[in-house]
């Protein structure tokens, strides 16, 4: 299976979806990720269908719907699948919580678990997938409470997966290896040493590394999407975008 690869549309929250559709298209992406905090607003179907449109209209897939869902345990989750389901939309990314692993008490870990399974089962009624913002602050913050959040939750859950803040290339790679199984998308950014925005090329070694990686997988990731460009320039897709298909091309001939 070839990795798609996309664009996270929260990558340009200043401009307009009518705007990212056909910028994304001429950059050679194939899909996008439609955020759901500026672009695509949950409870807004008729919204979600005009994008949905006009991404088909620009050559392009929706990959996903980026949601703010946090597994609260009054937070709703149907207006966001409606939104999902008029955008075309069968994978729903949302976050496990609002509290990091370390912190979290037995109470806090099991109410998050319950939502989520609630919240896998309603969307697999509509034939969408839930799938994990794997991200610092929230329950799926290292690949360790990642994996045990998956086993407690269900096999109808997956995980995103992008490099931990300040982690080297060998422990980045290393902590995608331990989650790759369950992996559906790859957010792909080059941020170093901390929070530092590069070119994708300025961490090249690690993009090719994780490229050839998903590639030996049994079941690789879906999605392989841009996230984060420096200075949120939209001048940089085109070559950003190239710079994805290299790395992509690359693991083809390993």
């Amino acid at each position: 299976m070839t990795i798609r690869i996309g664009l996270c549309s929260v990558t340009f929250r200043q401009l307009t979806p009518e705007q990212i559709a056909p910028l994304a298209a001429d950059a050679g992406l194939e899909v996008i990720e439609w955020g759901g905090d500026v672009h695509v607003p949950p409870g807004d179907p008729e919204r979600a269908a005009q994008i949905s449109a006009l991404t088909m209209d620009a050559g392009l897939a929706v990959s996903s719907y980026g949601s703010y869902f946090r597994a609260g345990a009054a937070e709703p989750l149907t207006p966001i699948l409606d939104s999902a389901q008029a955008l075309g939309a069968d994978r729903v990314r949302v976050w496990a919580g609002q509290t990091g692993s370390p912190d979290a008490t037995p109470d806090e870990y099991a109410q998050v678990v319950s939502r989520l399974r609630d919240a896998v089962d309603e969307a697999s009624d509509r034939g969408i997938r839930l799938a994990l913002e794997f991200h610092g602050g929230t329950l799926a913050d290292t690949p360790e409470a990642v994996l045990c959040l998956l086993a407690d939750v269900g096999s109808r859950l997956s995980t995103y997966w992008q490099p931990t803040v300040g982690a080297s290339d060998a422990v980045a790679l290393a902590e995608y290896e331990a989650v790759a199984a369950r992996t559906s998308a790859v957010h792909v950014f080059s941020w170093w040493p901390e929070t530092e925005r590069l070119r994708l090329d300025e961490r090249g070694e690690l993009w090719q590394k994780l490229f050839a990686s998903a590639r030996a997988q049994q079941v690789p990731p879906r999605d392989a999407l841009l996230e984060f460009v420096p200075g949120d320039d939209p001048a940089l897709l085109a070559s950003e975008a190239a710079a994805l298909r290299t790395f992509r091309s690359q693991s083809l001939s390993l």
